[in-house]
């Protein structure tokens, strides 16, 4: 089989970066953050991980377990990865490079963002 992604074709944005999160535990939790401006796109490319989603008034839970499929993360959504499957490969494509700045670590700050964009 072949998986083939192209920005502004299945990818919806221009792709600045790409990385791999590999070999983490099953009992780790990963995340705890959202994004101010940057989007991204999150693959399972081996093995399986459960994404938890929160936009600072609903919550959900994603599986993802195929490369075949992908989770559209817009900005301002706080995440968090657990039940990393031992296999797992997890690929983000990001429309933007690396910055600090653009991270909201914070969850209560994260809450009181999403609140003033809503309004």
């Amino acid at each position: 089989m072949l998986v083939a992604l192209e920005e502004q074709r299945n990818i919806p944005f221009t792709i600045r970066r790409v990385y791999y999160l590999i070999d983490t535990k099953p009992h780790v939790r990963r995340g705890y953050h959202a994004h101010r401006q940057l989007k991204q796109i999150m693959i399972a490319v081996s093995g399986s991980v459960t994404v938890h989603l929160d936009d600072g008034f609903d919550t959900m839970e994603v599986t993802l377990d195929s490369p075949y499929r992908g989770l559209l993360l817009d900005s301002m959504v706080w995440r968090e990865m657990s039940k990393f499957s031992s296999d797992c490969v997890l690929m983000v494509l990001a429309d933007g490079l690396y910055d600090p700045s653009d991270y909201v670590r914070d969850y209560q700050e994260f809450c009181t963002l999403a609140k003033q964009e809503r309004k």
